[in-house]
């Protein structure tokens, strides 16, 4: 396997997204988080309170943007405008890697404003692995995709999901942000095994985790951040770092946001699925030396 260049975070540990109402209790209680991630777009402006809050974070604590609206899989151009603002943020956060999602959402100019899942062609993968060289490029820092939670396919794919994420960051040489709460909505809601996605994906590319709740329908899961982390969700994260070793891990926690110490709580429960498959790796290297290992 190859050496995991885009796995060089592993030391950033377990963090949250920086949420509005969690701003006072932060800066007040100065609680211990190991890092926070911010939506670029909330950032992307020239003055006001977002921008005196996020200096203050930093004065404090890491920082990794996740961006919302870079569409690397819309037929559009990028945005040099959008660019320009983005890389002004990368300057002042020092983010270590940047990323946004696997996905579509323009045309012609005109936003969605939502995260469409792309059709499955060695076309697309080429053009949006284009797209993500060229953004990596100008802003001068790693760039992840991240998978998206979907609830339609379609017919002109000409491979699984996997295999186009794979095909996309091999082609764009970038590293992956694997949502394994993602995974999960996506095999209800399309009927395949969701293990097979975890087990697929090029490891050696994976640079962080994001975990999330969602709700349940009677036919279909909808990715709403809005719940706790379910045990087939926290079943794929563990698989998922013992392939991909220990890696950044962000809980996602975006609507009916309990207080901070809950959604804090809640993020750290991935330190036991972390230290077990640590404790394992080294037990089989000591193994490997012919030493015991004392329980």
């Amino acid at each position: 396997m190859p050496a995991n260049r885009f796995n060089g975070f592993t030391d950033y540990g377990i963090g949250i997204g920086l949420r509005i109402p969690h701003y006072d209790h932060i800066l007040t209680k100065k609680p211990v988080v190991d890092w926070f991630e911010i939506i670029s777009e909330n950032f992307m402006i020239d003055a006001g309170r977002p921008l005196r809050v996020l200096d203050q974070i930093l004065d404090q604590y890491r920082v990794v943007q996740h961006g919302v609206s870079m569409y690397f899989g819309s037929a559009d151009p990028l945005s040099r405008e959008h660019l320009r603002r983005l890389k002004t943020l990368v300057k002042r956060t020092k983010t270590p890697w940047l990323s946004d999602h696997l996905c579509w959402g323009s045309v012609d100019g005109t936003y969605t404003h939502d995260l469409l899942p792309m059709p499955y062609t060695f076309e697309a993968a080429r053009l949006t692995a284009r797209k993500i060289r060229e953004v990596r490029d100008y802003l001068e820092v790693p760039v992840c995709v991240e998978n998206v939670s979907s609830y339609a396919e379609y017919h002109v794919s000409e491979m699984t999901e996997w295999e186009f994420l794979t095909e996309v960051a091999e082609a764009a040489d970038c590293g992956i942000l694997l949502d394994v709460n993602n995974i999960y909505v996506s095999s209800f809601n399309h009927r395949f095994n969701p293990m097979d996605y975890v087990e697929n994906v090029p490891h050696h590319r994976v640079a962080q985790i994001h975990i999330a709740g969602h709700s349940k329908y009677r036919k279909y899961v909808l990715d709403t951040h809005d719940h706790p982390v379910i045990d087939p969700v926290w079943k794929l994260y563990e698989a998922a770092i013992r392939r991909c070793g220990p890696t950044a891990t962000l809980l996602e926690w975006d609507d009916h946001i309990p207080s901070f110490e809950e959604v804090h709580a809640e993020a750290l429960k991935a330190e036991r699925f972390l230290r077990t498959v640590a404790d394992s790796r080294a037990a089989s290297v000591a193994a490997a030396k012919g030493q015991l290992v004392l329980p």
